[in-house]
């Protein structure tokens, strides 16, 4: 089940790029995992799948102990970080998708780990949205880049939620003209439902989990 709905992930993953003229290498394809329990990670894989994102850090902590032996994996975080649980997260990730603000991109420098960052932006009016506003994104970027420790590899948002995908394109369009002008290569945008038109606009990072594990059990 799991191989099939992969391949048919790929398949979009490739047409999109190849309509927008990129390579299907330039695409890192994020396993979301949030929910589910590490020995559908352990079986992501073994289909060969190393970078998988995860929303909680007390949820991922329980699963990270099953795990160590899925070397080359990459753990992203890519739920909202509050700073005074930067320890513990520093221990279990490896990459953080969602920094937006000066305080915890210094806390997490702190750890004196080597970690790979991103920036949350919020790019839309929405109250449940984190993430710098636009504004705030140069002096975080002079600010991370002053970590010695942390290496600013680019931007990520999330758009409002709309079954269509069109809607989105304008927020992955905003957050690529953001990237550029700060001198950022990666964009971490799309998920299940919109991954054709983040790929268009330039995504580097699409971040998948239903369109591979189904939908999530309520809590």
């Amino acid at each position: 089940m799991l191989k099939e709905k992969l391949e048919q992930v790929e398949t979009r993953i490739a047409n999109a790029a190849a309509r927008a003229g990129r390579q299907r290498s330039d695409i890192t394809l994020l396993a979301v995992t949030k929910k589910f329990p590490a020995a559908l990670i352990r079986e992501a894989y073994q289909l060969g799948l190393r970078e998988f994102g995860e929303n909680y850090v007390q949820e991922f902590e329980g699963k990270r102990a099953e795990l160590t032996d899925c070397e080359g994996s990459r753990f992203h975080l890519i739920g909202h970080l509050q700073s005074n649980k930067s320890k513990i997260a520093a221990e279990i990730f490896d990459v953080f998708q969602t920094v937006d603000t000066q305080k915890l991109a210094r806390r997490l420098d702190a750890e004196q780990k080597p970690l790979d960052v991103m920036i949350e932006v919020k790019l839309s009016a929405e109250e449940a949205k984190a993430g710098a506003a636009p504004g705030e994104v140069p002096a975080l970027v002079e600010v991370i880049r002053g970590c010695p420790h942390l290496r600013l590899l680019g931007l990520m948002t999330m758009p409002p939620w709309s079954d269509d995908a069109e809607p989105s394109r304008p927020y992955f369009a905003k957050l690529r003209a953001l990237a550029d002008a700060n001198g950022l290569k990666q964009l971490s945008m799309g998920m299940s439902h919109d991954l054709e038109v983040a790929i268009e606009e330039g995504a580097t990072i699409v971040r998948i989990g239903t369109a591979l594990f189904g939908p999530r059990k309520k809590a």
